[in-house]
């Protein structure tokens, strides 16, 4: 343990003297008042550590002292339904002791020391583990079983182990490892938030990480274990995307971290999910999500770390064979961040300020996505899905921040304000947004939807394309001027947008729509296109094909229960021809 003394305060940075026997990333606490720090830099005996919390009345002489260990957080039961600062501390917890504003050097455990939770186990004394075994479980919440595991590095063979009542800090079992040691194990274990937890084998991203959002699902599909940006200017819908994809993506965990984002968004966020109904479960959706809230006017430099607690606490869920999906709003506000404490540090500025090793700290974010088998005996398969927020200025993704966030992830969900102004939600724009996932994955949604996904997909594409080349005529010229098949293809794309692509997050029924629904959908929007295409070259009138009653109906299908799609997806189809015909037949007499 190394105490030193403090030389320079300028904000949340304080330059430390007599600290050589410190190391990089150290947690320290500073001064009488016994802040958390982090050590970020080291030259000789000086340290800089950037301080976690509201640094006004420190000066230099106050003590400096090293913990010794990096900054960590505490992995076990208590963690579902918790609502946690950017360091891992329970505000719940924090206000009942220092009342509604946040005071200084406040120490509270991170997991509840006095619950006692219900362990059943699943190993028996005289059986070999390794680090990932699962050896029993708790039952967190009703939806929520939490797998107690080994912690890595630690194989042997049972000694010692007792069902019962524990505390998170209680022992569970005993292993006696290789050497002879014995190695106590109990409910909670301890990982450094900037390491990743390790794992046997990463998987090729072949599944979707299903939405029920279906312009996320048919043109822009995510697969589990995959990561995705969201950017888009103030207003154009991101915490409502995230909202949904939190409520409804295939995921059996959700951690969502507000990192910097306005106090009244966060607040929304807290007051909202314990009221969300997990429509899978019937339960608050809380009972399967984990909160870091770190606001903008909470200190900067636990924004920079709040990102890699909410990583670290969903690597540990993903490793019980969980499937996991981490909300991060917003990697912009983590990103100035960065940019404030490396100004401190005066190191080189890169561009706009921001620092040179920007692009290679969002790398390094990114890439602990994935799907994965996990350490163990069993090979449990889990993953962690990373979808990102950005919030460029003025909405202007050409800045770093957003820039270096497309060199990596590979789904672009590009937000646009003049689609939201028009009431258009998921306001996702076609013409600019891809997924690099698609042709992985075609063969699952082939398979899943019974049919040619993939062929439906690129001709709902083909036709967005071409009525924005066709949009460019119009304005020039005027809607008289085109043709009749340009005409068709307009009136199909405008099918497609208002009846496919917006869909209403308030409705009962629209708000999710599987993948079944999602296919015969599509069928039914190209299959108008197919009809009236066939009947335009034999000389009908487009007037009359482009005002067929049967239209309406297509437009309401997406409102029609799941268990009545089949059914209705028939009539319509017989309808349709009917009404075609019938067009035919007045031409011919």
């Amino acid at each position: 343990m190394s105490i030193g003394r403090i030389k320079k305060v300028a904000g949340p940075l304080v330059i430390a003297e007599d600290m050589r026997d410190a190391n990089m990333f150290d947690v320290v606490r500073v001064s009488d008042q016994r802040l958390i720090g982090e050590i970020i830099e080291i030259h000789g005996d000086l340290a800089s550590v950037q301080v976690y919390e509201e640094t006004s009345g420190l000066g230099p002489g106050a003590p400096v002292e090293s913990t010794g260990s990096p900054l960590s957080v505490e992995l076990g039961p208590g963690l579902i339904g918790g609502i946690f600062d950017g360091i891992q501390r329970p505000l719940e917890t924090i206000m009942e002791v220092s009342g509604n504003n946040l005071q200084r050097g406040v120490e509270v455990a991170s997991l509840d020391r006095e619950k006692k939770w219900s362990f059943v186990p699943l190993k028996a004394v005289g059986d070999t583990v390794c680090g990932g075994d699962v050896i029993g479980t708790v039952e967190e919440t009703a939806v929520v079983t939490q797998k107690i595991m080994v912690p890595n590095g630690i194989d042997g063979r049972i000694t010692e182990i007792s069902a019962g009542e524990f505390t998170v800090t209680d022992t569970v079992a005993k292993i006696e490892k290789a050497d002879g040691t014995t190695e106590a194990i109990s409910l909670m274990q301890k990982w450094p938030v900037r390491r990743e937890r390790p794992y046997k084998k990463k998987l090729s991203p072949e599944m979707p990480l299903v939405t029920g959002q279906r312009v996320i699902d048919t043109l822009f599909p995510i697969a589990k274990g995959g990561v995705a940006s969201v950017p888009g200017p103030f207003g154009s819908g991101k915490t409502v995307v995230q909202h949904q994809l939190a409520k409804w993506a295939e995921a059996d965990i959700v951690v969502y971290i507000g990192c910097g984002e306005r106090g009244n968004e966060m607040t929304d966020v807290l007051n909202e999910f314990p009221e969300l109904i997990d429509p899978k479960t019937g339960k608050s959706l809380m009972e399967r999500t984990v909160l870091i809230a770190n606001t903008s006017d909470m200190p900067v430099a636990a924004r920079e770390a709040s990102i890699y607690t909410g990583i670290t606490i969903a690597e540990y869920f993903r490793d019980m064979g969980y499937s996991v999906a981490l909300m991060a709003d917003s990697t912009s506000r983590w990103a100035e961040a960065l940019r404030e404490m490396s100004g401190r540090l005066e190191e080189m500025p890169g561009e706009e300020g921001y620092p040179a090793y920007l692009a290679s700290r969002l790398a390094q974010f990114y890439e602990r996505a994935g799907r994965v088998i996990a350490n163990g005996s069993d090979d449990r398969e889990g993953s962690l899905s990373v979808i990102g927020a950005v919030s460029p200025p003025g909405g202007d993704i050409s800045e770093p921040v957003s820039q270096a966030t497309l060199r990596i992830v590979k789904v672009f969900w590009g937000l646009d304000s003049s689609l939201a102004y028009k009431r258009h939600f998921p306001a996702i724009n076609w013409l600019t947004s891809y997924s690099l996932y698609v042709d992985t994955m075609a063969d699952w949604f082939d398979k899943a939807a019974g049919g040619n996904w993939t062929d439906l997909r690129a001709r709902i594409m083909r036709i967005l394309q071409n009525e924005a080349e066709l949009e460019e005529i119009v304005k020039l010229v005027g809607m008289d001027a085109l043709s009749a098949p340009d005409r068709l293809t307009l009136e199909t794309a405008r099918s497609v947008r208002e009846d496919y692509l917006h869909q209403d997050a308030f409705h009962e029924v629209d708000t999710y729509t599987s993948v079944e629904k999602q296919y015969l959908m599509m069928k039914l929007i190209l299959m108008y296109y197919d009809v009236a295409s066939e009947a335009l070259s034999k000389g009908a009138d487009i007037e009359k094909l482009v005002n067929l009653e049967v239209r309406e109906r297509i437009g309401r299908f997406k409102y029609t229960p799941q268990q009545q799609v089949a059914g209705e997806f028939e009539k319509i189809s017989a309808e349709l021809k009917s009404e075609v015909g019938k067009v035919m037949q007045g031409r011919e007499s």
